[in-house]
């Protein structure tokens, strides 16, 4: 089972285990982590599951153009590590880390 940890942008950790093909925002979401809003659904048409990879194996999966787009659309300045959620695939016993921005929206 893959694992998540979320931290948010005052530093309180969250740790979730997430089921093999959801992404990192359907985890979050499905279990009430604060910080992802998800708005279209992982339909990657908003950029309210921003997130910082902090931490993350081989096994996530590449920017996509249409991500590396969208980003430019999120309510905090992109940087370097920044991601969509629902981009992040999970995969078997995978462990990735991301930071939440202070806001969403």
């Amino acid at each position: 089972m893959a694992t998540v940890v979320y931290t948010d942008y005052e530093g309180n950790t969250t740790t979730v285990e997430a089921s093999e093909g959801d992404s990192v925002m359907e985890t979050a979401v499905r279990n009430g982590v604060s910080g992802i809003v998800g708005e279209c659904g992982g339909s990657l048409s908003c950029a309210t599951c921003h997130v910082f990879l902090t931490q993350g194996d081989d096994r996530v999966p590449e920017m996509s153009e249409m991500e590396d787009e969208m980003l430019y659309g999120s309510a905090v300045d992109r940087e370097d590590n920044s991601r969509l959620s629902c981009q992040l695939k999970l995969t078997g016993d995978m462990e990735v880390h991301v930071t939440t921005p202070e806001t969403q929206l």
